[in-house]
């Protein structure tokens, strides 16, 4: 059984935008090996609404997903102990 999911990662773009894409595809290629990708809308660099660990933008991407139960919850630890990922979250479509 699997559901839909959308995936909003937010990237540190103080490492550069090789870093930037390095976890990009890093995250891309877990998703893809746990489920299928729907969709990918990359917004890229955009100013936060709020400081994140004293950082003023970040680049943004929005994964589209259908996977089963259990992998969002690792998508996101594995996000948590990512060094360059600001923020991620998960919803269930």
């Amino acid at each position: 059984m699997t559901n839909k999911y959308e995936a909003c990662l937010i990237f540190s773009v103080a490492g550069g935008e090789e870093k930037t894409n390095e976890l990009k595809e890093k995250f891309a290629a877990l998703i893809a090996a746990n489920g299928t990708v729907v969709g990918v809308d990359d917004w890229g660099k955009r100013r936060l609404a709020y400081l994140i660990d004293d950082e003023t933008e970040g680049n943004y991407v929005f994964t589209t997903f259908e996977s089963a139960p259990e992998f969002p919850a690792e998508l996101e630890r594995v996000a948590g102990i990512t060094e360059g990922v600001l923020r991620v979250m998960t919803v269930r479509k």
